[in-house]
């Protein structure tokens, strides 16, 4: 009895059914807009007055997002765009807008999955490329809120400049 698929033709077969069952990682490629319907309105516009008066003020221009967050591209990468789900290597820089301190840097690309990340890195990253370096003006409701963290007081504007390595 002669086999039913055998040599070119199991191995065509084999190839089409390892296609047709082969399962991708999801790719979210926006945050949940229930998020930011819960997010204090008025905080929100606020902060947002206070990094418009300080772009102005500074003769500085930046990408209002509508979702709040503003940002400066200092360098336009031309690799992939992250996915929420993604790992991205990044170095950067983060201070407080109202007094100028530097609260947390790595000089070195440090590895984040940008699921874990506050919510203004999120709504940023999903817009760059690989390589890209920006300036990211995050208001308080998308970063720690009125929650301090070491070096950080209640209710701070957060101002990233951050250099977008790779995604892992």
């Amino acid at each position: 009895m002669r086999p039913l698929f055998s040599g070119a033709g199991f191995l065509l077969i084999a190839f089409v059914l390892g296609s047709c069952l082969s399962i991708e990682a999801p790719c979210t490629r926006s945050i949940n807009t229930r998020l930011l319907d819960l997010l204090d309105q008025a905080r929100l516009q606020s902060d947002l007055d206070i990094i418009d008066k300080y772009l102005t003020d500074n003769n500085q221009t930046a990408v209002k997002d509508p979702a709040g967050i503003r940002y400066t591209i200092l360098n336009q990468g031309t690799g992939s765009t992250p996915c929420l789900e993604s790992f991205i290597s990044v170095s950067y820089s983060g201070k407080l807008l109202s007094t100028g301190k530097v609260f947390d840097s790595s000089v070195s690309p440090v590895e984040f999955q940008l699921s874990g990340l506050i919510p203004g890195w999120q709504l940023a990253f999903l817009k760059f490329k690989e390589g890209t370096r920006a300036v990211i003006y995050i208001p308080s409701s998308l970063a720690y809120g009125s929650n301090a963290r070491p070096n950080i007081p209640a209710n701070s504007i957060l101002v990233f400049e951050v250099n977008f390595r790779a995604i892992q």
